[in-house]
Formats: structure tokens, C-alpha cells, sequence
């Protein structure tokens, strides 16, 4: 059976480099850099802080600044949008949150329904600290109790046998 085409020996190598080559212009076509331009480098500074302070909802774990979803590409638009207008950090941050809920942040704030997620480590930490206490306490009393009789006469008979 002859092979034909792109299969030929002589052009597998230059498919080859056709085929690094689409897939080189595709994925530049698909993951486009953005430039955004601020005249003042504090502006661009807080876009950066923004834009990594914020989890994309599409991506598990991954910051907007940092992610190619288009949800994220909407949301580094909306934040550039919002600094442009003049808008301080916290309300761009109440804006998103309002709209995206709070999965976007890394650090949730401390409400009444979060105080558990705070809390958790304090506590553990506390409990865990006394749990150390206790047994460190309990082994000092139990080392530290005075022999019986039997035990002291046991303790005199074995000093006693002793080689010298």
C-alpha cells in the first residue's frame, strides 16, 4: 500500500512543522495578551493588586489577572473600567462581590456566616495547645508520685545486691 499525501516520507517533516505552526497561531489567536494603559503607575499598581486578589469562577484556583477564561477577561475589563471612573478598591471589590458572590475572594471578610471558617484554626490551635498541657501535666504527676512501701523495699533489695 503507497502513502499518499502528507504521509509521503519526504513530507512528514514539513507537516510536521505546518501542523507546530497552526497550532502555535491558534493558541496566540485564543490566549491574546491584554495591555491596558494607565498614566499613573499607582493606577496600574492597584489593577495588578485587584486583578490578583480576585478568584476566577470558572477556574478553580486561579486569580482573573492570571486566568484566559472570557468570564475573567470581562471582569480585568470591569475592574479597569471602575479604576478609570475613579472608584476605590473596596467599592470595585463590593461591586464584584455583589455580582459574583464571595467565592471570588481569597480572603472572605469576617461576617457572621464566616466566623467559622476563621475561628476553625484559632480553635483547633487553642484545643490542641491544651491537649499538650494535659498530657505533659499528667506524666509529671504520674513521674513525680512517691513509691509505696513494697516498691521502696523492692528499690532498697535491688541498690543492695548491687556488685561493688
Amino acid at each position: 500500500m503507497a502513502l499518499t499525501g502528507c504521509f509521503k516520507a519526504a513530507w512528514l517533516p514539513r507537516c510536521l512543522v505546518a501542523l507546530a505552526l497552526g497550532v502555535l497561531a491558534a493558541s496566540a489567536l485564543a490566549g491574546g495578551i491584554e495591555l491596558r494603559e494607565f498614566d499613573d503607575p499607582v493606577l496600574a499598581q492597584r489593577y495588578h493588586d485587584l486583578t490578583a486578589s480576585m478568584r476566577c469562577p470558572l477556574c478553580e484556583n486561579q486569580a482573573i489577572g492570571d486566568s484566559d477564561s472570557p468570564i475573567s477577561a470581562d471582569m480585568r475589563e470591569r475592574v479597569y473600567q471602575m479604576l478609570q471612573e475613579g472608584r476605590s478598591d473596596s467599592e470595585i471589590i463590593h461591586h464584584m462581590v455583589a455580582r459574583f458572590g464571595d467565592y471570588i475572594l481569597y480572603n472572605p471578610r469576617l461576617e457572621r456566616r464566616t466566623y467559622l471558617l476563621w475561628g476553625l484554626p484559632i480553635g483547633l490551635g487553642i484545643v490542641g495547645f491544651m491537649i499538650v498541657l494535659l498530657v505533659v501535666r499528667a506524666r509529671r504527676k504520674a513521674s513525680a508520685k512517691a513509691l509505696s512501701a513494697d516498691e521502696r523495699a523492692r528499690l532498697d533489695a535491688l541498690i543492695d545486691r548491687r556488685p561493688s
